[in-house]
């Protein structure tokens, strides 16, 4: 009787902590990530919009900025959420560590993107607890373009999630950046790329500041410049605030792991931005 309840647990283990819910308690999981097969095909799954509801009036957060730099890769996002054209919150964070080795930034419906944000990070813990070592970058990025792709029916309903994913890839010794459409494809992105309203703006800055072999405090810099172009032109993106003392949200990953940057950092960076700009203003 003992081993077969001890065969029953092994055939029951799985590394993936997604599949083990939607196997022993679907009703956990966040909205949209029941797979497509559990239910008849034209059945609204648990938690889903009917077709004809009215569009719902939630948080939106955008915008994100990645960048490789000489030894790793940074990722930073500025610090607004928007609701139609209300700002729903000047405080919210974007970019989290997944884990030690990487980090997740999050645009489209805050609420959805916070719920997978926290089970990506439950998904790479509980793998590494079942395996007993860390999952590879490249498992991780197709360990999210799943979970994105399980968000379909809730992202056709205009509840989207579009991640950005960077990481360092400890056996080959590079920082790796990788973006993901609707669907939860999956491409790697080559020196740098933005997600969100703001996206365009900041990519245009990217375009003329970055350069091979940036050093991380260039890089750093180089990332609150571009949140604050795309704040220049996106009402949806807040730009650096020192009167309420609020800073984007920068994590740096490289070989030793991943570090947030500090906000006393940040500030100076951010001074130095807009006193350039205001001293190129009094010349003009």
């Amino acid at each position: 009787m003992q081993e077969t309840t001890a065969n029953q647990v092994a055939a029951n283990a799985t590394s993936s902590f997604t599949e083990h819910l939607q196997r022993e308690r679907p009703g956990l999981l966040p909205l949209g990530q029941l797979h497509f097969g559990q239910l008849p095909f034209g059945q609204p799954q648990p938690g889903t919009l009917a077709a004809n509801a009215a569009p719902l009036q939630v948080p939106h957060g955008t915008t994100i900025v990645a960048l490789s730099y000489a030894g790793g890769v940074l990722m930073a996002g500025d610090r607004r959420a928007t609701m139609g054209n209300v700002i729903a919150s000047r405080h919210i964070e974007k970019v989290f560590p997944a884990d030690q080795y990487s980090v997740l930034g999050i645009a489209g419906t805050a609420g959805i993107a916070l719920d997978l944000t926290r089970l990506f990070q439950v998904e790479l813990e509980h793998y590494e607890k079942i395996e007993g070592t860390l999952l590879s970058l490249e498992g991780k990025a197709n360990r999210l373009g799943a979970m994105i792709r399980g968000n379909l029916p809730m992202a056709m309903q205009g509840l989207a999630v579009i991640p950005l994913f960077a990481g360092f890839d400890l056996p080959a010794g590079v920082g790796r950046l990788f973006s993901y459409d609707v669907t939860g494809g999956r491409y790697e992105e080559q020196e740098h790329h933005t997600v969100g309203s703001g996206s365009m703006f900041a990519r245009g800055a990217l375009k003329k500041l970055w350069r091979p072999n940036l050093s991380e405090h260039e890089a750093v810099a180089i990332a609150v410049e571009a949140l604050y172009d795309a704040a220049d032109d996106d009402s949806a993106t807040g730009g650096p605030d020192p009167v309420r003392r609020l800073w984007p949200v920068v994590y740096t990953v490289n070989r030793s792991g991943a570090v947030r940057v500090p906000d006393r950092e940040l500030a100076a960076v951010a001074g130095a931005i807009i006193e350039s700009r205001a001293a190129a203003q009094r010349e003009a």
